[in-house]
């Protein structure tokens, strides 16, 4: 559990992903604090659409950048993105699953509880 942290269905936090390490603090939780402007918050699972989309949109997340630690993904990955970017992909169509339980709770200001369990990635 990230720091008592909660998730969008109102329990601990759990981790999105360790491989790639993934959230804005590179712990693998999508927890968001202070510098966070871009609200790494929704733990997704991507695809090639999606990774196409983002790459449309100036966020080329699957080209790999070392001098980062950043290795690039590919589909099936799992990520902390922002949500901002998350809902710009839903009105695209273009939306990845979410893993419900590793999203955190602050996501529900700008997306409804409902359009997530829409999108729920299948634990």
């Amino acid at each position: 559990m990230a720091n008592g942290a909660t998730n969008v269905l109102g329990g601990p936090l759990e981790c999105c992903c360790m491989r790639p390490l993934t959230g804005f603090y590179r712990d693998g939780y999508c927890r968001t604090g202070p510098g966070d402007v871009g609200l790494h918050t929704v733990c997704v699972e991507v695809t090639d659409e999606f990774l196409e989309f983002s790459r449309s949109r100036g966020n080329d997340l699957s080209t790999p950048m070392p001098e980062f630690g950043f290795p690039g993904l590919v589909e099936g990955d799992r990520w902390c993105l922002c949500v901002t970017r998350w809902r710009e992909a839903l009105t695209a169509g273009k939306a990845p699953r979410v893993n419900l339980a590793a999203s955190h709770i602050s996501v529900l200001e700008f997306v409804d509880l409902e359009e997530l369990q829409e999108y729920a990635v299948e634990e």
